[in-house]
């Protein structure tokens, strides 16, 4: 007869090709059930995983059936997006979970082209997510969602509603101020403006708040580190050495101010050529692996420099927006899973955690 413990410790010590290879798949069995000749499994993952739902169930299903050729089995997999840990002393903003932090040494690296696919590849993949254009000086945001006209409204005189593109909430100064005044501000008058934008914005509830810095390491990155709470971030760089050196003080500067860095992305990893398809790597190969050990993180993903990802972004139609079962649409997605999979070894925040889901009466295949 079937035993529980077998049942977990095959699990345990087996490797699915479709789960976080960090993670063990034994770890987020919420419930398993034997009954008869029938075994059913409650698996509850902490991170938007929607693309790989279907997958897993299928690889998990043909490993249990191997073992177990005369077992019925029922799983279920479900998401419980958690809010983690941030520094203490910061007081959070409403009802957002996460914030991540998503930031570059020097710019030119498609810093923001990664944060609007990243935020479309967690909204995907099963999470409520919402982007803010932090780029005072530069906003890009605006245009890249196809919404550069658009205007915010304030319900209560007070604070200011976000507005939506291809299913995020979003916020810039771009909205505010018109395209082109100049925002001839000192440091300090910026990074207070950054504050009231983020913390008047009304989020509603968000399970991640991706935020697109400006490049560097100055007055908002440092404001943005320490009176927002962020919780984690993820560099961008590209396969060049000039960009390597400027995303290692971008590191240091999370470091400094105690936010735990999840990854890079190497972006422009490649040229594709849009006529052949042809793929060159013009900047260069192993920066971002040499970068990512050099510094003890994770490799997120590689992106190829093509055409089509400019022509969308200038169209206001991100490529994940645009073609989110296509491969570079895939390679974001894959990203946005890798990603969250890195925030479970933080700690978890129960004041803003995540709605509780009650297993009492579970029903499988409900």
């Amino acid at each position: 007869m079937l035993e529980q413990q077998t049942l977990l410790e095959l699990i345990r010590t087996s490797t699915f090709s479709h789960f976080p290879e960090n993670l063990n798949l034994a770890d987020f069995i919420k419930q398993s059930d034997i009954k008869d000749n029938t075994v059913e499994l409650l698996i509850q993952v902490p991170f938007p995983f929607d693309g790989k739902v279907v997958e897993l169930t299928a690889e998990l299903g043909q490993v249990l059936k191997t073992a177990w050729a005369d077992q019925g089995f029922v799983i279920k997999i479900q998401q419980n997006l958690v809010a983690y840990e941030t520094k203490a002393g910061v007081a959070p903003i409403g009802k957002v979970k996460n914030i991540i932090a998503v930031a570059s040494g020097k710019g030119g690296v498609g810093k923001s082209t990664t944060s609007v696919n990243l935020a479309l590849a967690l909204q995907k993949e099963g999470a409520k997510v919402g982007i803010l254009d932090a780029d005072i000086y530069g906003p890009s945001i605006p245009i890249m969602l196809g919404i550069p006209e658009a205007k915010p409204e304030s319900k209560d005189k007070k604070t200011i509603e976000p507005l939506s593109a291809h299913g995020l909430k979003t916020m810039s100064i771009g909205f505010l101020v018109d395209e082109k005044q100049a925002m001839v501000w000192r440091g300090p008058m910026a990074s207070s403006a950054l504050q009231q934008i983020v913390r008047d914005t009304q989020w509603g509830e968000l399970d991640f708040l991706v935020i697109d810095l400006p490049p560097g390491t100055g007055d908002i990155q440092l404001t943005m580190a320490q009176k927002i709470p962020v919780t984690a971030a993820v560099i961008v760089t590209t396969p060049q050495d000039l960009a390597l050196a400027d995303a290692k003080k971008a590191i240091a500067m999370f470091e400094k101010v105690s936010i735990p860095v999840m990854g890079v992305v190497e972006n422009m990893a490649t040229h594709i050529c849009s006529e052949c398809g042809h793929q060159e790597a013009i900047f260069g190969e192993g920066g971002g692996s040499s970068l990512a050990a050099d510094y003890a993180i994770d490799l997120l993903g590689q992106l190829p420099l093509t055409m089509s990802i400019r022509e969308d972004l200038d169209n206001g139609v991100p490529t994940v927006a645009k073609e989110p079962n296509g491969q570079i649409a895939e390679n974001y997605r894959d990203i946005a899973r890798k990603l969250t999979a890195n925030l479970t070894v933080l700690g978890k925040d129960f004041s803003k955690g995540a709605k509780a889901i009650d297993i009492s009466t579970w029903k499988p295949n409900s």
